[in-house]
């Protein structure tokens, strides 16, 4: 796939955004642009999760689904979750019915309430991976990275499942830890301008 397309206002636009309807949307006011709430950030890591071995056009979809089957994604919630509530959502077709992805997310809601008890914040945690800008990959030229690497290192190590280098890249690239549009896209420009108007979460503890 090219990495631009002309969208319908004319402007170009990086190339995936035009691999399905709900795409644009998305690319134009999510994708890439910095993000600091944890609750957000703990979603992204779920869904990225869940999408492993999918698209994320399906993933989309359901996303809202999700949400409801998921108590919002407040891992504080998610955490107290149990065998009862793993067999529901194998029952919800709105979601992903895979026991593992299931397990794994849940797993993940307790790991988030000790990262947090940890590191001040999953923000502050995270974005102590920001890659320099000497290390990053040309624009979408890549699926990993020795930070998404590090990364998913160091969430395995403190037990998260379902986060390999792959997934943590993917979530690197939509939480805006890096600006990876398309060079001549148009929200380019805007996710930097996003990024020099946001404060970096910073560790309250070393977490590295």
């Amino acid at each position: 796939m090219s990495r631009l397309y002309t969208a319908p206002d004319g402007q170009p636009r990086c190339g995936w955004a035009a691999s399905a309807p709900d795409f644009l949307r998305y690319h134009d006011e999510e994708w890439g642009y910095p993000v600091g709430d944890d609750i957000r950030l703990f979603e992204k890591v779920c869904l990225e999760s869940f999408q492993s071995g999918l698209s994320w056009r399906t993933i989309l979809d359901k996303r809202e689904n999700f949400r409801a089957a998921f108590a919002g994604f407040d891992f504080n919630k998610m955490a107290k979750f149990g065998a009862a509530d793993v067999e529901r959502l194998l029952q919800n077709k709105g979601i992903i019915r895979h026991r593992g992805k299931i397990e794994a997310v849940i797993n993940n809601a307790a790991r988030a309430q000790e990262l947090v008890a940890e590191a001040g914040s999953l923000a502050a945690f995270f974005w102590s991976f920001e890659p320099r800008p000497e290390n990053l990959p040309e624009p979408q030229t890549a699926a990993t990275s020795p930070d998404s690497a590090a990364l998913s290192k160091a969430l395995k190590k403190r037990g998260w499942k379902f986060v390999g280098p792959t997934t943590a890249f993917a979530f690197m690239q939509a939480m805006g830890l890096i600006n990876d549009h398309a060079n001549g896209c148009i929200c380019r420009k805007k996710a930097a301008e996003a990024r020099k108007a946001f404060t970096v979460p910073r560790l309250e503890a070393s977490g590295r």
